[in-house]
């Protein structure tokens, strides 16, 4: 699995993050994509269409962060990023300690962009 180190050097990789992408709206373009309509976006037609995008998951220990890489038939976690420990913690009290899989919030989206340099 990667780390963020893996991915600053990868430059398409990091273009290629859509960052205002939610686990809620991978779902509902590529695990629904016969069952809904485009609202604006766009729309998945194939295999071939894929995205990029970071989670934060709780279930564990500690959330850490996943770069993620989805298409219709699979979801695959490509690096794996632990957050700075006050960050951490402040994103645990904004989604009230509950173990799930979120979207990145501004602060953690503003960290990874330097550290991306994205």
């Amino acid at each position: 699995m990667m780390q963020i180190t893996d991915i600053q050097k990868n430059r398409a990789l990091v273009n290629a993050i859509d960052w205002d992408m939610t686990p809620e709206e991978a779902v509902r373009l590529y695990l629904e994509w016969g069952n809904n309509w485009a609202r604006g976006n766009y729309v998945i037609r194939s295999k071939s269409d894929v995205t990029h995008y970071f989670v934060v998951d709780t279930w564990g220990a500690k959330p850490r962060l996943f770069l993620v890489r989805r298409n219709s038939e699979d979801c695959e976690e490509l690096a794996a990023i632990d957050l700075p420990r006050k960050m951490r913690q402040r994103f645990l009290d904004t989604v009230g300690h509950h173990r799930g899989v979120y979207a990145i919030s501004g602060e953690i989206r503003s960290w990874l962009k330097s550290q991306l340099d994205a």
